[in-house]
């Protein structure tokens, strides 16, 4: 059974591994070129909250409507947003949290009026954050990705000392960084430090497979489909272990928790992506590299012919 499969994907993979490899790239640049016209759209790369931008955020405990609460206040207070908190047991809620641009003094006013009742350190909770505080912050959130990225970049190269496979590590982390990025612009998902800080996660997540995959390919003896298949096995089951994870997680916080959400939200983005990247785009660069090397022709041992590269 197990060798009729390794057979089966040995033939198919030798079949298509390079039209894979052509979709990948075109769905790297179909990335790119969304990213630049939501850039272009914006003028960011994506939709900051009131963490990043600056603003004011209210926690009321009680139980109010979110999209009656928005469409009253979104005329009277600059880009509200409305957060329910419920309780993790029931799923009932029992908070809301509004956020806004506006700074705390127009926000108090307004929401005072409008629930007709004085706001106190007793029924609310106000946290203020200036404009110029935030968007240093986010300068230097984003400035931690780029380092992150670079190092984990000098680390790979160090490891195999090979451009090719080096390269296609690092190319499958960036194309998990920018497609799950591509995604939560599309989505219009507004961004928070933590949002920053799962992207930075990423980059963990985007390269223990590839460096399983690139290891196990490039020094063990064997039919490098022998090689794949086995990697798969393990790289995958990490994976999926990660994401049903990280799924059950996002379940149990969605409706209690904006933060640990967000960031969830982003790790699974980025997981999908990370099993396509990984298994199809890396795989593809690593096995064109391979047969190259070896005079471009490698011997199918369990499928029975000769390919050439």
């Amino acid at each position: 059974m197990e060798e009729n499969k390794k057979t089966k994907f040995g033939k198919f993979h030798d079949k298509y591994y390079k039209l894979s490899f052509i979709i990948s790239i075109l769905l790297f640049v179909g990335a790119i070129i969304y990213i630049g016209y939501f850039y272009n759209q914006t003028g960011d790369f994506l939709i900051k909250d009131i963490s990043l931008t600056g603003g004011t955020s209210v926690t009321i405990p009680k139980a109010l409507d979110p999209i009656k609460l928005t469409n009253d206040l979104q005329s009277k207070l600059d880009s509200v947003s409305i957060h329910e908190i419920s309780d993790l047991t029931t799923g009932q809620q029992i908070g809301t949290i509004i956020q806004t641009k506006s700074d705390s003094d127009v926000t108090r006013s307004v929401l005072e009026s409008y629930l007709g009742y004085k706001l106190t350190s007793e029924n609310s909770s106000f946290e203020f954050t200036g404009a110029s505080l935030s968007s240093s912050f986010y300068e230097q959130l984003i400035f931690a990705v780029l380092v992150a990225f670079l190092l984990m970049s000098i680390v790979i190269f160090i490891l195999f000392r090979s451009f090719i496979p080096s390269s296609a590590v690092v190319f499958s982390a960036a194309a998990d960084i920018l497609m799950t990025l591509a995604v939560v612009d599309f989505l219009k998902i507004e961004m928070s430090s933590a949002g920053i800080v799962a992207f930075l996660m990423l980059i963990g997540y985007s390269v223990d497979t590839d460096i399983l995959l690139t290891n196990r390919v490039l020094k063990r003896a064997g039919n490098i489909n022998d090689k794949i298949w086995s990697s798969f096995k393990t790289g995958i089951t990490m994976t999926l272990t990660a994401l049903v994870s990280v799924l059950i997680s996002l379940f149990i916080v969605k409706s209690t928790s904006i933060i640990l959400t967000q960031i969830f939200t982003v790790l699974t983005i980025g997981l999908l992506f990370d099993i396509f990247n990984t298994w199809v785009t890396n795989v593809s660069l690593l096995k064109w590299y391979v047969i190259k090397k070896e005079g471009g022709e490698y011997k199918m041992e369990n499928s029975g012919g000769v390919h050439n590269g």
